[in-house]
């Protein structure tokens, strides 16, 4: 199962979501180690390929057009640098321009601005003093005789003028304001974008550096921590196991033990049980699937493949494990587990990969260990790298050793049926 997560780089979700916090971690690290492996053989083969066509290239070159760059005195390539030939402008020079024409059109911007507005205002200024203006006239004017009329429109005349020079002159006033606000405010953003030049080329680049710097770092250490971690675990389980001599290498002794047609199993339910027959024979030939896909192929994987190697039983007996349960699902199993102490744990039938899950109660809530049975040994997956001959080896090893370092996981008490039949019957039937 590991190798084909590796191989084809994906776990299914569903899977994911059934290992805990630290087979994810562990998982994470192999595959990186997948993806570092993977990503060498593209650099190098890359390398090669590039060779060959540098190769290839110069051989092309040699019997066709090519391109002679042009040489200096010095016989090195002619450069030109901008600024720094006859002629050109000094950088400094290019600089001063370039932020004084940014500072004069941003105060012509405003001074538009601010010029619209104050039109605006004398504009409506002027417009109601001759609208007053004009209603006065027109309700005196039906006061004065007829031949007064000439004089009144004369008059009105020579108001509309005197205001239309007022609003001239105030017009002009307001232009030499905003043209000296112009120049006033060019000098001002000229000195503050000069100064926000300075000080953002030594103060924005490195502040906004180190904070990326810092965060880089940061994530870096718990990348490496969890990776070390992650080893520190591996390497501590794989010599523990060798101490223990309950690695599986020698695992074909196992293969060939198998129970008789006639062989009964007598079922643990902490009371005597009926005795079950069990059938290896099978009329049609397996062939395992990819991945499980219903009930029905788990059983028949589980007859095929796993009654031979003894899963579920006792070491050395015909009775079924106190620890061992059917296909039953995480519910079900954190339900068994709800009122027991810390420690105690179950194992089921996985529904989600050709192994089981192993169920343990810890103080704050339950634990999930996926077991690997889909080879010729069992491991945990992503979490122990040493392969086990049989489940009851792998059980029994964890009674003495931790599962994780992080969590400190002892099988102390095996969590038992709470049900009659038990929920592994099919299994056997």
């Amino acid at each position: 199962m590991l190798q084909q997560i590796l191989r084809d780089m994906y776990i299914d979700p569903e899977l994911l979501a059934e290992l805990n916090e630290e087979q994810k971690q562990i998982l994470f690290y192999k595959m990186r180690e997948e993806q570092l492996r993977r990503w060498k053989e593209r650099e190098e083969k890359a390398r090669m390929e590039e060779s060959l066509l540098r190769k290839t290239a110069r051989r092309k070159q040699s019997n066709g057009k090519h391109v002679q760059w042009l040489r200096g005195k010095d016989g090195e390539v002619w450069v030109w640098v901008m600024g720094e030939a006859p002629g050109d402008k000094p950088y400094e020079q290019i600089s001063e321009e370039l932020i004084a024409e940014r500072a004069r059109q941003q105060a012509q911007k405003e001074a538009e601005e601010l010029w619209r507005q104050k039109e605006a205002e004398i504009t409506k200024k002027f417009r109601d003093a001759m609208a007053q203006e004009k209603a006065r006239i027109v309700a005196e004017k039906w006061k004065i005789e007829i031949e007064d009329r000439k004089a009144a429109k004369l008059e009105e005349e020579k108001i509309q003028e005197e205001l239309k020079k007022r609003e001239e002159e105030e017009r002009q006033k307001g232009e030499e304001q905003i043209r000296q606000q112009e120049e006033i405010r060019a000098k001002e953003l000229y000195l503050s974008l000069k100064q926000a030049q300075q000080h953002s080329q030594h103060s924005d680049d490195d502040q906004e550096w180190e904070e990326q710097l810092r965060r880089s770092k940061a994530a870096d250490e718990e990348r490496s921590h969890k990776a070390r971690r992650a080893r520190d675990e591996y390497r501590r389980q794989s010599l523990r196991a060798i101490q223990k001599g309950r690695v599986a290498g020698l695992s074909n002794l196992f293969q060939g033990t198998s129970l008789n047609n006639d062989q009964e199993i007598k079922l643990n339910n902490n009371s005597a049980s009926p005795l079950l027959s069990l059938s290896t024979a099978s009329s049609n030939i397996w062939e395992r699937p990819s991945r499980p896909f219903s009930r029905d192929v788990i059983i028949r994987w589980f007859k095929e493949e796993q009654i031979p190697r003894r899963a579920g039983f006792e070491r050395n007996t015909n009775r079924i494990a106190q620890w061992f349960h059917g296909i039953i699902s995480r519910q079900e199993a954190e339900e068994l587990l709800m009122n027991k102490s810390e420690g105690t744990f179950l194992v089921r039938v996985s529904e989600k990969i050709w192994g089981y899950a192993l169920s343990y109660r810890q103080q704050s809530g339950f634990k999930h260990f996926l077991v690997d049975a889909s080879g010729d040994f069992y491991s945990f997956l992503g979490v122990d790298p040493n392969r086990h001959a049989t489940l009851t080896d792998l059980i029994d090893f964890h009674k003495e050793e931790i599962i994780t370092s992080s969590g400190g996981e002892l099988l102390l008490e095996p969590c038992g049926q709470q049900k009659n039949p038990p929920d592994y019957s099919p299994l056997f039937e």
